[in-house]
């Protein structure tokens, strides 16, 4: 059975009311591919447009993202994070952007979501300024990298 079913199959929160309050972790990154037009506008760590520094924005809306992580997804437990870090590393030879979202707690339940989310709101941030530029944005690649704490840890395969 699905842990987001009850016994009927009807969407159910997970009861996470017995589980034990440990640290918990998650990183995830969003990997954004630029076109030619904005890869250009690549400087000193950031892309400048008429909107502002693209970036900047990008790492505040993720954060912003991650904590509101449970108002975006359904059955999402409501968490209080401890930290978010996000950080956008370019590679002006590929002509991509890796968005790397870090979330910590301590709670009875993970952050994976949390970092997804923080991940995936940055690099729309992205798109979203960037597309004055280009429409040619692509956000290719999302993905949990790792988590700890709760049962089991979780280290993706490179």
């Amino acid at each position: 059975m699905f842990s987001h079913l009850d016994a009927q199959n009807r969407p159910a929160m997970v009861n996470v009311g017995d589980k034990t309050v440990t640290r918990r972790t998650a990183h995830a990154v969003a990997v954004v591919a630029l076109p030619p037009e904005l890869a250009a506008l690549l400087k000193d760590g950031d892309i400048a447009t008429k909107k502002g520094p693209i970036f900047q924005t990008a790492i505040l809306a993720g954060v912003m993202g991650a904590k509101k992580t449970s108002e975006l997804i359904p059955l999402c437990h409501p968490i209080g994070l401890d930290d978010c870090q996000i950080r956008i590393e370019a590679d002006a030879a590929r002509a991509e952007v890796s968005i790397h979202c870090r979330v910590q707690t301590h709670a009875k339940t993970g952050v994976e979501m949390e970092a997804l989310t923080g991940a995936t709101v940055a690099a729309l941030t992205l798109y979203d300024m960037g597309k004055a530029v280009s429409h040619g944005i692509v956000i290719k690649d999302v993905r949990l990298l790792e988590k700890t704490g709760g049962k089991s840890d979780y280290r993706a395969k490179s």
